[in-house]
């Protein structure tokens, strides 16, 4: 009895231990050496990296435009506007962003120059700096018939690195330039082109004429307005003011304001808060019927009482009893310079100095005739 209950037993672990084998035991697999050699290798393995090469090598053009950048960038800023807004219900008062651009540092008392366009017919202005600190603006002077703004910043001189200028008289087509600023919201950005004309003129926001105007291939898109235009050394020579473009985008025709004209606009408004033009005291024929009647010139309608003109002995248009229109004297020249409209004397008038004294040519009874005028405010 007792050695078939150990013999049971003993057939019952044995069971136990062969069941345990089969289902708890590691399982082993027998794969041959060509399938060993099919399997799949990892991604680190199968990657097809290429060795690095360790040198990197520059043109000299390149590290020269490199260099150019890296000196003019902290000169550039980012101008945004914003137009204060009142909620109709609760008559709070919100800021909403109106537009932004770009703009140059111009001396290290925080003056900030850009296009009168990019502050046009906002309240409030943000100048971001190369840095990326943001100051509060204010408008020190515009003047819009040159689409030029001049703002300013309360930043600490240390922060403010003033843009080097140059000449835009001594400019030649052919030549180099870089334009930066900050086109559709994106910080720095630098593009270059070439000078692709020279003297173009363009309609300002004011409708008056901006003659001597640089045409480049420079990318000039939106958010480049009030950017500098620089030259191979650096320096500025021109404000990007408009692109042309049926699109809106940047077609390979930019336009800048020479700096030679933004030289002396600045300098004025930093000054006066206004462009300080000299007069002769007079009032000339609307374009318009200048153009109806084929006058080449600038006529003379009204003449200041005890102004320059007046004392030079220059007549305005007059009408007679009988109701006869008899012309006002038509100025064709200053010194020596044509006069054939009302833009032309404007600008030429312009390079001149209140307390100057011009020799105006001008035509009376179809009769050519000069006179002697001092300039004034």
């Amino acid at each position: 009895m007792k050695f078939g209950n150990v013999l049971l037993g003993l057939l019952l672990v044995g069971i136990g231990v062969f069941l345990g084998n089969k289902y708890f035991s590691p399982k082993t697999i027998d794969i041959s050496t060509e399938e060993l050699e099919n399997t799949p290798k990892s991604q680190e393995e199968t990657s097809h990296r290429r060795a690095i090469d360790s040198v990197t090598y520059l043109t000299n053009s390149e590290q020269a435009t490199i260099d150019l950048f890296e000196k003019s960038a902290p000169s550039v800023c980012f101008i945004t506007t914003l137009n204060q807004q009142r909620d109709y219900w609760s008559r709070n008062i919100t800021e909403i962003p109106a537009g932004s651009g770009s703009g140059f540092i111009w001396d290290t008392e925080g003056h900030i120059i850009t296009n009168f366009h990019v502050i046009q017919n906002a309240s409030k202005f943000k100048v971001t700096l190369g840095d990326h600190t943001t100051w509060d603006a204010t408008v020190v002077g515009a003047e819009p018939n040159k689409d030029l703004a001049v703002l300013k910043i309360g930043a600490p001189a240390d922060k403010l690195r003033p843009i080097p200028v140059g000449q835009s008289s001594t400019l030649k087509v052919g030549q180099s330039v870089y334009a930066i600023g900050n086109p559709f919201g994106l910080d720095q950005s630098l593009t270059t082109g070439v000078i692709s004309a020279l003297g173009r003129e363009i309609t300002s926001v004011g409708g008056r004429p901006i003659r001597d105007v640089i045409q480049t291939d420079a990318a000039i898109n939106p958010g480049n307005s009030g950017g500098p235009l620089l030259d191979s050394s650096g320096r500025l020579i021109g404000v990007n003011t408009m692109i042309y473009s049926p699109s809106g985008a940047s077609a390979g025709i930019g336009f800048s304001i020479p700096v030679d004209e933004v030289n002396w606009v600045v300098s004025d408004l930093i000054k006066y808060k206004k462009v300080k033009r000299p007069k002769i005291g007079i009032e000339l024929l609307p374009p318009q019927y200048a153009q109806n009647w084929g006058i080449e010139g600038a006529m003379i309608i009204g003449i200041l009482p005890n102004g320059s003109a007046e004392k030079a002995g220059l007549k305005p248009m007059e009408q007679t009893r009988s109701g006869e229109i008899i012309f006002g004297d038509i100025i064709v020249g200053v010194d020596d310079k044509p006069i054939k409209s009302n833009n032309d004397l404007y600008l030429v008038l312009e390079k001149y100095a209140p307390g100057d004294k011009v020799e105006i040519s001008y035509l009376r009874n179809e009769k050519r005739e000069k006179a002697s005028v001092f300039l004034t405010e």
